[in-house]
């Protein structure tokens, strides 16, 4: 099920390609979110915060672990556009050996500072138990993680958006699955709910490791490439490095912006969770057509074709500007409905609409420029270029701090929801001009 996208109409192959991306997001935003559902239904307001309050830690760290994995797999979709297959192969083998290394180093230092971390952030008193034991079993279980997204996008550089479709689809059903189980049935509470996110990615990137091994024996280094190769680990980590730092200064914003929404209480943190959750499942349409541009514009590359990236941008460009103004309008009107999901009847559903109606009109009305960055972002990385890309995460950072700092100095709720869309803004017109500028250096330097 490979998918050779340097011809062909490219409007009608990103759609191809995107489509069973798209699906196979939403599941995965689906099994994130009925961890938060049945949390919040059957163990509590608060427990729903302090599963909520981890999410920006888990961001940026799981970001930083799968930023640099997914960097790995951008030369797999250079050398498959190529047409060499021996590299094509090669570039499996070194980017399976960084990836372990990545997994080593990151699970122990998430697991070590975790605690300074929670403190940090200022998280409540009430819930701080329960989010540690959540986050600390998530990120025991990096290495699920950094295997399925490996093995997927491995399999997305060749084409191959299906079969990733179908892991995360059985992963989200097991997933709700176990959390019914081990909340309703064992009584585990939120560590259940952790537990059940880790076996369900584990089991999804087992599925994507047997299909490689029975069907795609392009992704199947020989023994001997195994091992690390100067030029590929070179190159691999000149993209892995800048993109899982992009991840992680984008994390670490996210994580500022927690640390002054915690100031408000449970209440108000388990409303953002909750919401948060709701504009994250809407908007992966732009983060799709992202991802699908990452590997259209890597085969494009090695196939020195870079007027065909422009003319897939500029389709790209428009989708994402109709999802995005449609994802609004659902996002604002539905929001009553959508956060009602999540709570019992014992929750303060006045308060908590009332912080989630703030989050959400301040961030729907931002959801065009967020669009526009998944779309540029990714061409850029696609084509190798990591350094710009990784600049709009700083870009990012700075605005999102500059406006938790002031909502903390205030205690000005709508402030720290506006983080997100000042960041979205600030970097959509940076990666903007970047995208504007690689392109320059890309068709100079193809035109050699």
């Amino acid at each position: 099920m490979q998918l050779n996208m340097t011809r062909g109409n490219p409007l009608s192959i990103i759609l191809k390609f995107a489509l069973p991306l798209f699906v196979g997001n939403v599941f995965q935003q689906i099994y994130n979110t009925v961890d938060s559902m049945i949390v919040g239904r059957f163990v509590g307001e608060n427990a729903l915060a302090a599963v909520g309050s981890t999410g920006t830690i888990m961001f940026m760290i799981i970001g930083l672990s799968n930023g640099m994995s997914t960097g790995f797999t951008v030369l797999t979709s250079q050398k498959f556009g190529e047409g060499n297959d021996t590299d094509t192969r090669g570039s499996v083998g070194n980017g399976m050996f960084l990836s372990a290394l990545v997994v080593a180093v990151m699970t122990a230092l998430s697991l070590t500072f975790m605690p300074n971390i929670l403190r940090v952030m200022n998280t409540p008193e009430e819930i701080f138990d329960d989010a540690y034991s959540y986050v600390s079993i998530i990120c025991a279980g990096i290495v699920t993680t950094v295997a399925y997204n490996f093995f997927s996008s491995c399999l997305r550089a060749i084409g191959n958006s299906r079969v990733p479709l179908y892991t995360l689809i059985a992963s989200a059903c097991l997933n709700v699955i176990l959390d019914l189980f081990f909340i309703r049935v064992l009584h585990m509470g939120v560590a259940g709910a952790a537990w059940a996110t880790v076996i369900a990615q584990g089991v999804s990137a087992l599925l994507c490791m047997i299909y490689i091994g029975a069907k795609e024996p392009l992704l199947r280094p020989a023994l001997r490439q195994l091992k690390p190769n100067r030029d590929f680990t070179k190159h691999q980590l000149s993209v892995g490095i800048p993109m899982a730092l992009q991840f992680g200064i984008t994390g670490s914003g996210t994580v500022i912006m927690q640390a002054a929404v915690n100031l408000f209480g449970p209440t108000a943190v388990a409303a953002y969770s909750a919401s948060g959750k709701i504009s994250s499942m809407l908007v992966q349409g732009p983060t799709t057509i992202g991802q699908a541009m990452a590997t259209y514009a890597g085969q494009n590359y090695g196939a020195r074709k870079p007027d065909r990236i422009r003319k897939g941008v500029g389709y790209a460009v428009k989708i994402n500007v109709v999802y995005a103004i449609v994802a609004g309008i659902v996002a604002y009107f539905g929001l009553p409905l959508f956060l009602r999901l999540f709570f019992n009847d014992q929750a303060d559903m006045e308060a908590i609409l009332s912080y989630g109606k703030q989050y959400i009109l301040v961030c729907a009305s931002f959801y065009v420029p967020l669009s526009v960055i998944f779309t540029f972002r990714n061409t850029m990385q696609g084509c190798g270029y990591g350094f710009l890309p990784m600049m709009g995460g700083v870009v990012e950072l700075f605005a999102r701090l500059s406006c938790a700092l002031l909502a903390m100095r205030t205690l000005s709720f709508t402030l720290a929801c506006f983080c997100d869309p000042a960041a979205w803004f600030s970097a959509g017109v940076f990666t903007m001009f970047a995208y504007f500028y690689v392109m320059k250096k890309v068709e100079a330097e193809l035109s050699d």
